[in-house]
């Protein structure tokens, strides 16, 4: 049990000075080449200087094939963009805290993909709504090729390539990302996975190749190496979104990833504690919480309420976004007892990069 949300405390096997964590943010600011750069390194620095004991980086492109799903997004599928990373760490450890990799196969929901013209899916089912300005100018989502066998192999295998990238690079650990709408959230949606073959039907069913990319990852990776997962029922374009199979069946799924060799799992929704799933009155967090799996909890947590869900998950790690980008040292003002800045989106115009929100910010300097 921790005293407060600002002790030191060891969470999936890392030391951290405290339980906030900066959740992972699409910034679209590498090279073209998704490399990273300065601007990268300056952007994470910040947050790790300004009290956030965890960093989770923006998701990461792992292959150079169907996985890339923004213009500017980093990658590690390659050993210069393994080396481009190097800076970012170093700065990070530096300031003291921790650094995770997302990694991320955008499956249908791409938005820009610079080695494959089309979009690979479990099914050749498109997302809900429209892509994001924030993040590109793309109007309409592309046609989508359905996965066949050798495809789900060469998923796993990219998968497999970009840890061991991150790994190399030297992250403290790498998220799995299966939420808001990306290739493993699709295959554990029955939106996107209508398949009839042995990667679709029932929750059981769709988590077997999650479970096989875990299982492997695990295995390969060294000793202290951190693994964690990313989920969520919801989509960045599709809010209302729910399993059918409610609450039973995602208490299976987190113990099937923490037997098949997960560190934690990092729920996200539009409100921590939402009860989310069909026939359960608990929140996605409260379902991991009550399994005494690892969490990290996402979703509106910002300086009005963050004590009140540090005490509801008392053993999880706090994860913020929008109020994180509103004020890098949130951290370090709400435990000196001071108040942050509130997000303003005019800093994520015309696209949400960091070029945009520095500039943003000088020009409303005080």
């Amino acid at each position: 049990m921790f005293n407060s949300e600002f002790s030191s405390t060891e969470f999936a096997g890392m030391k951290l000075h405290n339980r906030f964590a900066l959740a992972p943010m699409t910034r679209v600011s590498a090279e073209a080449n998704g490399r990273a750069n300065a601007r990268m390194v300056e952007h994470y620095k910040r947050y790790a200087e300004g009290g956030f004991a965890l960093l989770i980086t923006e998701g990461i492109y792992p292959d150079q094939a169907a996985s890339q799903g923004y213009e500017n997004q980093p990658g590690l599928a390659d050993a210069l963009q393994v080396e481009s990373w190097l800076p970012i760490i170093r700065a990070v450890h530096d300031s003291g805290a921790k650094i995770i990799a997302q990694l991320m196969h955008a499956g249908a929901q791409v938005q820009y993909n610079s080695f494959d013209q089309q979009p690979l899916g479990v099914t050749e089912q498109q997302p809900k709504g429209a892509p994001l300005g924030l993040y590109g100018t793309q109007e309409s989502w592309h046609d989508v090729k359905a996965m066949d066998e050798s495809d789900f192999e060469r998923v796993l295998n990219g998968f497999l390539h970009g840890i061991r990238g991150a790994v190399e690079a030297g992250f403290d650990g790498v998220e799995l990302h299966g939420a808001n709408g990306y290739l493993l959230n699709e295959i554990l949606s029955t939106h996107f996975n209508t398949r009839e073959d042995k990667w679709g039907g029932d929750m059981q069913r769709r988590a077997q190749f999650v479970l096989e990319i875990v299982k492997a990852a695990r295995e390969m990776v060294p000793n202290g190496f951190v693994l964690g997962m990313r989920l969520s029922q919801i989509t960045i374009t599709d809010q209302d979104y729910q399993w059918p199979e409610g609450e039973e069946s995602f208490n299976w799924l987190v113990q099937a990833l923490a037997d098949a060799g997960i560190d934690y799992i990092h729920t996200t929704d539009t409100e921590v504690n939402t009860p989310a799933l069909k026939g359960g009155v608990r929140s996605l967090a409260e379902v991991v919480r009550d399994a005494g799996i690892p969490l990290i909890v996402n979703g509106g947590i910002d300086d009005t309420n963050y004590a009140k869900v540090a005490a509801h998950y008392p053993e999880s790690l706090l994860a913020l976004g929008k109020a994180a980008l509103a004020d890098p040292q949130f951290v370090n003002k709400v435990k000196e007892g001071d108040k942050p800045d509130a997000l303003d989106f005019a800093m994520l115009q015309p696209i949400a990069n960091i070029e945009n929100e520095m500039r943003w910010r000088a020009e409303n300097k005080d």
